[in-house]
């Protein structure tokens, strides 16, 4: 009776009563080398382990500094006027309309909205004169929205959004050779094409990290920008902060839907940062390309292992198979060896790399000295925080077995292929 005869007669319950008896004999085989195995256990344990915690700090890092960017002053979505972000001017501002408001204010995803008014100018004291950005805020409703107001460098913010109060960047005020409490000249032209000047009198400096922020803004009160700018009730964008990250895209799409049929845009804090988002992208790729040649050389230790526990007990398969044992079984045989190894390095390995997490969310790494004033130059947070993502896990350890998995398809073949003469007379 050949294997194609075995193979036929078989019932289900046999079938059942083999799985079981190859569960049974790849659990004992693995120990047969309990040397070899441990080794290979210890390396898909590594891989793992180093895999979660690397993605964790990544992921977790990159969600702090995204946190800490759009509480500063971003906010996680925008409203604009179509084509404000490529061309920035006061020709693309726009009025808050009824409908507007109660869109904003009906979606209790959106924590906090703070309307906004940019345009260029001209700050001069005494002999000196400089380029700057003018931002009209409302301070009751930044205070609530942003942590801008916190940035606060020397003297104090204003409180009043009408009165002629300013506050610069803190590098604008050491370019102008000036102090807090000097009175200065702002000079603009408005959305009529008028020139407009007002004398301000800085109370505060801001000190953000940004060079753009420290080097070359002014902050007034909303209604004080718009009488300079001339732009009536307009206003550049309104501001959005919700509760989660993870509400952008939803929320995103909501307001779409409102405001169809206006000329008005809804824009991620990644559109209007795009650089801040390549700098993630691009810190991404590095990371995952690192990972990547870790896992492709734990498989190969893998494969390596594998094939060498098939070599050595080739006779052993070749008497099996000249007594009809099926050789798919071989191969099932071969399978649930390499599968018990790597379940139990993904075991620990996610163990391992869960707490290894865990840990770093509880207590992050702060860094001080010339590291700290490296990130702040950047405008990142100088530490360094990680996550617990299911999905991070789940994805990690798909694709240790799926590599895993591959790296045995060559041992299994041979396996396969093997004839019952030959793996007798192997030595």
């Amino acid at each position: 009776m050949n294997n194609e005869e075995l193979r036929r007669d078989e019932t289900p319950g046999l079938k059942k009563r083999s799985l079981e008896l190859l569960l049974k004999m790849g659990w004992r085989n693995i120990w047969r080398n309990k040397r070899r195995t441990i080794i290979t256990m210890l390396a898909v344990t590594f891989a793992l382990t180093l895999s979660i915690g690397m993605r964790g700090i990544q992921l977790g890092t990159y969600e702090v500094n995204i946190k800490y960017v759009v509480e500063l002053f971003t906010g996680h979505l925008q409203i604009q006027r179509q084509g404000y972000q490529e061309n920035p001017t006061l020709q693309k501002s726009f009025v808050i309309t009824d409908s507007l408001r109660r869109l904003v204010e009906q979606d209790p995803r959106i924590v906090a909205s703070a309307p906004r008014l940019l345009g260029d100018g001209l700050i001069s004291f005494q002999e000196n004169s400089l380029g700057a950005l003018i931002i009209g805020i409302s301070p009751s409703r930044e205070r609530a929205f942003s942590k801008i107001m916190t940035k606060i460098h020397s003297g104090r913010f204003f409180r009043e959004d009408t009165a002629h109060d300013i506050v610069v960047g803190a590098q604008l005020l050491d370019n102008l050779k000036a102090h807090v409490g000097d009175k200065v000249v702002v000079l603009a032209q408005g959305l009529d094409g008028t020139l407009g000047n007002y004398k301000y009198r800085i109370v505060g400096t801001m000190k953000t990290g940004s060079p753009e922020f420290d080097g070359g803004s002014i902050f007034v009160g909303l209604s004080a920008a718009q009488e300079l700018l001339a732009a009536g009730n307009r206003v550049s964008m309104v501001a959005l902060m919700l509760k989660d990250l993870q509400d952008i895209p939803s929320v995103q799409s909501s307001l779409k839907e409102g405001l169809a049929g206006t000329e008005l845009s809804v824009l991620a804090w990644n559109e209007v940062l795009p650089d801040l988002e390549q700098s993630i992208q691009l810190d991404n790729v590095s990371g995952m390309l690192m990972l990547g040649i870790l896992i492709v050389v734990v498989a190969f230790g893998i494969a390596n292992t594998v094939l060498m526990s098939v070599t050595e007990r080739f006779r052993e398969f070749g008497v099996a198979l000249s007594i009809g044992m099926p050789r798919e079984y071989l191969v099932v045989l071969v399978l649930f060896e390499t599968l018990f190894i790597v379940l139990i390095g993904i075991v620990i390995g996610n163990m391992l790399g869960s707490g290894i997490n865990y840990y770093i969310m509880r207590h992050p790494i702060v860094f001080g000295g010339e590291y700290e004033q490296v990130y702040a130059e950047y405008g990142f947070l100088p530490r360094i925080e990680s996550t617990l993502r299911p999905g991070m896990l789940f994805n990690s350890t798909i694709a240790t077995i799926i590599i895993s998995l591959l790296a045995t398809l060559y041992p299994l073949m041979k396996v396969y292929r093997l004839q019952p003469l030959k793996g007798i007379r192997y030595t």
